[in-house]
């Protein structure tokens, strides 16, 4: 979507778009193995023990 090479300007072409500038220089970091394990486990976790869901316990 945005052309680094065209005549009109990064922080123009943002603008039309409707991007903020920031997102237009945003490159993700990678997320480390020992993240992702991390992350994985905390969904096995909450596979095995769900948590009842926000507001299924009000009282009458």
């Amino acid at each position: 979507m945005i052309d680094r090479e065209h005549k009109l300007s990064v922080v123009r072409q943002a603008k039309l778009l409707g991007f903020s500038r920031g997102s237009v220089y945003y490159l993700p970091r990678p997320v480390s193995d020992g993240d992702l394990a991390l992350m994985r486990r905390i969904d096995e976790l909450h596979l095995d023990y769900p948590l009842p869901e926000v507001g299924c316990c009000k009282g009458s």
